[in-house]
C-alpha cells in the first residue's frame, strides 16, 4: 500500500473511531438537543474558521453567491437533522439511534432518483428494501411489542426523520461540496448558529463545570478535526474502502454504548445490523444479484457512489 494511501486511511479511522462517540458527548454533556447542537455549531464554526483561514481555502468565499445560497439550505437540513438525532438518541439509545440513522444513504439514493430523476439500478432497490428491514429489526420490535413504549417509539421516529432530512441535506450540497468542502460545512454551521440561537438554553450552560469540556468537544472535535480528517482523506481512498470503513462509526457507537450504558443488542438487532451492513455495501460496491443490461446501463449513467459526512 503506497504511502500516501495508507496516510488517508488513518486519517479516517481515525475519523469514524472519533465521530462515533458523539452519542457519548451529547449525553455527558447534559443539555437538550437544540442547545447541543447550537454549541456544536458554535465551535465547530471557530475551528473551522480557523483552520479554513490558515490553509486558505476561504479565499473569496463571500463571492461565491450559489454556493452560499445551496450550503445554506442544506445546512437547515443538516442542522435539524443533528437535533432529531440527538433527540432520537435521548429517548431510545446511541447504539439503536445510531443503527437507525444509518438508513440516510437510502434516503438520499431516493431523493435523487424522485427530485433529480437521477436513474437508479432495480438491484439498488432491492438492497435498500433489505437495508429498510434492517432499520426495522434494529429499533427492537420485540420491546415494542412487548411494552408499546411510547417515548421509544417517537424516538425511533425522530431518529428516522433525521435520516431523511440528513439524506436531503447531502442530495442538496454533494455537488458543490466536492469543491469546496470545509467552506460548506462551515456555512452550514454559521446556519446553525442564527437557526438555533433563539431557542438554545444558554443561560443553564452558563455556570462553569464540565458540560463545558462536552460541548466544546462536539464541535472541535466531531464537526472541526472529524470533517478535516474525513475530507482530506475522501479522494485518496477508493469508494469501496470508503464503504467499508464507513461502518467503523456505528461500531464504535454501539461499544460505547454498550460499555458506558451497559445497553446490547438483542438477537432481532443484531440482524437488522447484518442487513443495514449488507445492504449498504450492495449499493456502494454496486453488488448485482441478476446481471442485467439495463443494470449495466443504469451503473454507467449514475457513476460512482458518494460518501459525506453527515454525522
Amino acid at each position: 500500500m503506497p504511502g500516501e494511501t495508507r496516510t488517508a486511511l488513518i486519517q479516517l479511522l481515525l475519523a469514524e473511531v472519533l465521530i462515533g462517540s458523539v452519542g457519548v458527548f451529547v449525553h455527558e454533556s447534559g443539555q437538550d438537543p437544540v442547545t447541543a447542537v447550537f454549541f456544536r455549531c458554535v465551535f465547530g464554526s471557530l475551528f473551522l474558521l480557523a483552520w479554513g483561514w490558515s490553509r486558505g481555502l476561504l479565499q473569496d468565499l463571500w463571492r461565491d453567491v450559489a454556493l452560499l445560497r445551496a450550503a445554506a439550505i442544506s445546512g437547515v437540513l443538516l442542522v435539524l437533522n443533528w437535533v432529531l438525532l440527538f433527540a432520537g438518541m435521548e429517548r431510545s439509545s446511541i447504539g439503536v439511534a445510531t443503527m437507525v440513522y444509518h438508513f440516510f444513504p437510502f434516503a438520499m439514493l431516493a431523493f435523487a432518483a424522485l427530485f433529480y430523476g437521477e436513474r437508479t439500478r432495480a438491484v439498488d432497490i432491492a438492497w435498500s428494501a433489505l437495508a429498510f428491514v434492517g432499520v426495522l429489526l434494529s429499533a427492537d420490535p420485540q420491546r415494542l411489542w412487548r411494552e408499546a413504549d411510547a417515548g421509544y417509539l417517537f424516538g425511533i421516529a425522530l431518529t428516522f426523520g433525521a435520516a431523511l432530512l440528513a439524506g436531503a441535506s447531502l442530495m442538496m450540497s454533494r455537488r458543490i461540496s466536492r469543491q469546496r468542502p470545509l467552506a460548506v460545512v462551515l456555512v452550514q454551521c454559521m446556519v446553525g448558529i442564527v437557526l438555533l440561537a433563539p431557542f438554545a438554553d444558554i443561560a443553564a450552560v452558563a455556570v462553569p463545570g464540565a458540560h463545558w469540556w462536552w460541548l466544546a468537544g462536539l464541535g472541535l472535535i466531531h464537526s472541526g478535526v472529524c470533517y478535516v480528517l474525513m475530507y482530506s482523506a475522501y479522494p485518496r481512498l477508493p469508494v469501496g474502502t470508503l464503504a467499508v470503513i464507513a461502518f467503523v462509526y456505528p461500531g464504535v457507537a454501539l461499544l460505547l454504548d454498550y460499555l458506558l450504558y451497559g445497553q446490547a443488542l438483542g438477537l432481532l438487532q443484531g440482524a437488522g445490523l447484518a442487513l443495514i451492513v449488507l445492504g449498504t455495501l450492495g449499493v456502494n460496491l454496486k453488488w448485482r444479484l441478476l446481471r442485467t443490461r439495463s443494470d449495466a446501463a443504469a451503473a454507467i449513467e449514475c457513476g460512482e457512489p458518494e460518501h459525506a459526512a453527515s454525522r
